[in-house]
């Protein structure tokens, strides 16, 4: 939902300058002059609705990743959910929408006085850090990068400051990130804290100790200078690394099989709350700073994003009671408070308001009535040994294109499965391919290039993918 909110707002943006291009191919006596004052004089807002559109109002009482954080007096708790942030009373109760509307605005971090919060936000046309008052008040970007754009911002414990990942891109990849120190009052173009150690393994997920003597985020330290597709979780991609922001001391902290992300450290500084996995479960584990041993709290949460891009994060942010008795985190579609001692899981019950808009979809009418149109794609083509025809599968049949007619026939006439991979004998007599069908499975078959006489010469049920001929026939 997350993901279609982006792409709505992408969908406006196009709808509010097509209008203009139209008119400037109706009419070519406008001048260049006039179309680029009318472009000038409408900015893009990401906030506003520019095409047709639904509004579609609902109540739940549950979400999806939902980045969620308790105030320093314990008493609210916000969250992201549908791309609009909420508050609730820390024991739960109807959701407050603070922040809404068509932008995108995810990662909501209380200060440490709890009289703002910083969150992510696409408001001003891309991801940058923005502030608002506790109540949603005086809303406003703390930065405005126009390439290199932030997310995940986490408050220095004196308030003075933020961390954010910086996302970097590249010609292959969806890139890598980089931590980046901001001053709340004059936040400028930052400065740099870590750098990437390539241009597609990537960072995030920053938190600073409670002392504000060190930077924690995670990294994927899998090896290589590429991503990988194939990565094993259950072997080591993420791991929690240490910053010493005094004398610039690196250390690889939690790295273990399983892996480590979305670190959070308790209000003594002595633990670090982390998800891992142990096969096919993410779980909430602490680690002891001191002793580095590791406890596994709660295994009912879903899956991490470990084997994917994770840009906005591995797993969606939690945080602690100022207590460090309890840890409050998204799980299952519910926001739930897990004992840091027994690993007791108490559900916080929410119940929300929704309005989100929906853009008209975009459809055409074609004809279909005449009973002929032109084939797009045209799979496995081959000539004929004699170069008179071409032989290819299109619309899932075996077809035939006569060069010298211009005419194309189908060359079967069963209806039970679709066919696939054409290949010509190599003495052009013969056509063997590949069937599927979805209770039956699949079928090789044979067939004369006339399509005459098929028949079945593989019979196991099997995905075939492809023929080839030999020349012994």
């Amino acid at each position: 939902m997350s993901i279609i909110k982006k792409l709505l707002s992408f969908c406006f943006f196009l709808a509010s300058v097509l209008p203009a291009l139209t008119l400037a191919t109706e009419d070519s006596t406008k001048t260049e002059t006039d179309s680029t004052k009318t472009e000038k004089d409408k900015d893009w807002d990401v906030a506003e609705i520019a095409v047709p559109h639904d509004t579609v109002r609902f109540e739940t009482t549950e979400g999806t990743w939902m980045s969620v954080d308790i105030s320093p007096d314990g008493q609210t708790i916000v969250f992201d959910l549908l791309g609009d942030i909420y508050t609730i009373p820390f024991a739960g109760g109807e959701a407050t929408l603070i922040s809404g509307g068509l932008p995108y605005e995810i990662q909501p971090r209380f200060s440490p006085d709890g009289q703002q919060i910083l969150f992510t936000s696409d408001r001003g046309g891309g991801d940058n850090i923005w502030v608002m008052n506790s109540d949603g008040t005086n809303r406003h970007a703390l930065t405005t990068e126009t390439f290199r754009l932030l997310n995940n911002g986490t408050w220095h414990p004196g308030g003075e400051y933020f961390v954010a990942r910086k996302h970097f891109t590249s010609g292959r990849s969806l890139g890598a990130g980089e931590m980046w120190l901001f001053r709340i009052d004059e936040p400028g173009s930052g400065v740099q804290l870590t750098k990437r150690k390539n241009q597609q393994q990537d960072a995030g997920e920053p938190v600073i100790s409670p002392d504000g003597k060190y930077l924690y985020w995670s990294e994927d330290m899998s090896g290589g200078s590429s991503f990988q597709y194939n990565k094993d979780p259950n072997g080591s991609i993420y791991v929690v690394r240490r910053l010493d922001l005094e004398t610039n001391e690196l250390r690889n902290l939690v790295r273990l099989n399983g892996g480590a992300v979305r670190p959070q450290v308790s209000p003594d500084g002595r633990t670090i709350a982390f998800v891992r996995r142990v096969q096919d479960r993410s779980v909430l584990s602490l680690f002891d700073i001191e002793t580095g041993t590791i406890k596994h709290l709660w295994d009912q949460l879903d899956r991490d994003q470990q084997e994917a891009w994770a840009i906005f994060g591995v797993w969606p942010g939690f945080d602690w009671t100022s207590d460090g008795k309890q840890i409050v985190i998204w799980a299952k579609g519910k926001i739930w408070r897990i004992d840091a001692t027994t690993g007791m899981a108490n559900q916080i019950p929410f119940k929300a308001s929704i309005e989100q808009v929906v853009a008209d979809p975009l459809r055409f009418s074609p004809d279909i009535t005449s009973g002929k149109f032109n084939i797009k794609v045209a799979r496995w083509p081959q000539l004929t040994p004699d170069g008179k025809k071409v032989i290819f599968q299109a619309l899932g049949y075996i077809r035939a294109y006569d060069l010298a007619s211009g005419k194309q026939t189908r060359l079967t006439k069963q209806i039970d499965a679709y066919e696939f991979a054409p290949e010509i004998s190599p003495d052009g007599k013969m056509i063997a391919y590949t069937t599927w069908n979805d209770r039956i499975g699949g079928r090789v078959m044979v067939m004369k290039l006339n399509g005459s006489k098929a028949r079945t010469v593989v019979d196991r049920p099997g995905h075939y993918a492809s023929v080839s001929c030999s020349r012994v026939w």
